[in-house]
């Protein structure tokens, strides 16, 4: 079957095309480093609320501390064991595995002992409220 295709005179490099679907086989792709953390941080009445993304992880593998204003979330992302025994062989493997860790730094201090935490379908929601404003004392100066 005949095949028609259009050719642009004004095209700065007909060839180009040409040139690059011969390097295609030999393009190297590189691999991330390690899972990324994606967050969306909001501001509530009294409280932040945090939703962290961190797809293919147990709850069990996920750390949150928080140290009065700065927030830490860390995950480690395993990979389950490989069965070579059935004679197949690996192919390509996409699926990463590494330790992941995110900090962030709020405006006002954290009270830790009401923090809320729940990890579902891959979304760690946080509820970190604020602590109750100490009031400041005027210090007369002698």
């Amino acid at each position: 079957m005949n095949e028609l295709r259009t050719i642009d005179p004004f095209a700065l490099d007909p060839f180009d095309d040409t040139f690059r679907s011969l390097m295609r086989p030999w393009r190297f792709e590189m691999p991330e480093a390690a899972p990324r953390i994606k967050l969306d941080l909001s501001e509530q009445n009294g409280s932040y609320a945090v939703k962290a993304e961190i797809p293919g992880v147990k709850k069990d593998d996920i750390d949150v501390r928080v140290d009065g204003n700065v927030v830490t979330i860390s995950a480690e992302v395993k990979t389950e064991k490989q069965e070579k025994d059935n004679g197949g062989r690996m192919l390509r493997q996409e699926r990463q595995e590494g330790y992941a860790s995110r900090s962030f730094t709020l405006a006002c201090p954290v009270d830790e002992a009401k923090v809320q935490a729940s990890y579902q379908d891959g979304i760690l929601a946080l509820t970190l409220p604020k602590k109750a404003d100490t009031s400041s004392k005027r210090i007369a100066v002698q």
